[in-house]
């Protein structure tokens, strides 16, 4: 009976991508794939959708506002870790701090906003990610404006600082980074507290009846999801050694972390995964060799349209999204799929 239930662990999806990321590095070093620097990208993006999709997928609420959270998570870990302010701590208190600022940020949007509902909702969240954007371009002197805080050291784990010369460790981190956060959405899930925002997103007015305090959880909700975009945010500037100007967390961001969960299936955990990947590893790997491919060909040039990933991967991801709610409106691994197949997503 234990074999079984170990083997019927196994068979789990989110089981088996974990078991696969784990040996990508190994085969990334033994034939040069190239597949560990760019699927850091991945896993940071798969980390703000998991925050995304507690607040959309599970408790129903429509949020165009995720980046704005990314970018106060890498700002705040940009201030309280680099040289040029007094704070200058270390990777990981940085990051827990970071992780507070996120669910004090998440409160103060929640709290005036409950009461709004469908598309009143999702325009004060895209309000709200324009206004951040901007006040963190205009606020010179604290966020030093369009060139970003820099440098940022890098995590320091056993004594060893992760460098630009290896993405091993850093892949590593992050995916371990990944398995906690998945835990912690599969604990939520199944709680008290996880029951009740699936109620929310089911039917708000029969929960409120059922005597469902609606409000508190929708503001506990989007506390959780922008302390996790905050995260995504301070692994993200960790990453790249800067914060990197307000523009690169504009209203793109939050519209590509809500097609992972669009793709990946609504309120699926391991959907967000598998849209992550799809999308993000799509973006990262395949777009970019293939241009490079057609290059080598001289079937286009690098100053034609289809040299440059970036020209025509937006087209990709709209055509994309007209497929997907066309012929699999609930995306590639929904909720209730994920659970017939023993995978509680």
């Amino acid at each position: 009976m234990r074999a079984r239930s170990i083997w019927s662990r196994l068979l789990r999806l989110d089981v088996a991508l974990l078991v696969v990321a784990l040996f990508i590095p190994l085969f990334d070093h033994w034939f040069h794939l190239g597949l560990s620097s760019p699927l850091r990208q991945c896993l940071v993006y798969a980390i703000l959708a998991l925050g995304l999709n507690v607040v959309t997928g599970f408790t129903g609420m429509l949020h165009l506002g995720m980046a704005a959270f990314m970018a106060i998570g890498a700002y705040a870990y940009g201030i309280l870790t680099c040289d040029i302010y007094p704070f200058q701590l270390s990777f990981w208190p940085a990051l827990a701090a970071t992780t507070v600022i996120g669910v004090i940020a998440g409160a103060l949007l929640g709290a005036p906003t409950m009461a709004l509902r469908g598309d009143y909702l999702a325009i004060v969240t895209l309000g709200f990610g324009e206004i951040v954007q901007d006040v963190l371009k205009n606020l010179e002197s604290i966020t030093q404006g369009t060139r970003g805080i820099n440098p940022l050291p890098g995590p320091v784990m056993f004594g060893h600082r992760f460098g630009t010369e290896s993405p091993y460790p850093w892949f590593y981190l992050y995916l371990g980074f990944v398995v906690v956060i998945v835990i912690v959405c599969r604990n939520l899930e199944r709680s008290r507290t996880g029951r009740a925002w699936l109620a929310i997103r089911g039917d708000e007015l029969a929960a409120r009846c059922m005597g469902i305090p609606a409000v508190r959880m929708k503001m506990l909700a989007f506390a959780t999801g922008a302390a996790i975009a905050a995260i995504a945010g301070a692994l993200w500037a960790s990453l790249y050694t800067s914060t990197g100007e307000p523009a690169n967390y504009d209203f793109q961001v939050s519209v590509l972390a809500l097609c992972i969960v669009i793709v990946g299936g609504m309120g699926s955990i391991t959907g967000v995964l598998v849209g992550a990947l799809a999308m993000i590893g799509f973006a990262n790997l395949l777009l970019p060799r293939t241009a490079s491919w057609l290059q080598e060909q001289g079937w286009v040039t690098q100053a034609s349209v289809f040299g440059n990933p970036n020209n025509w991967k937006y087209l990709v991801f709209g055509l994309v999204l007209v497929l997907m709610m066309r012929f699999r409106p609930d995306g590639i691994l929904p909720r209730s799929v994920g659970r017939r197949a023993g995978a509680s997503t």
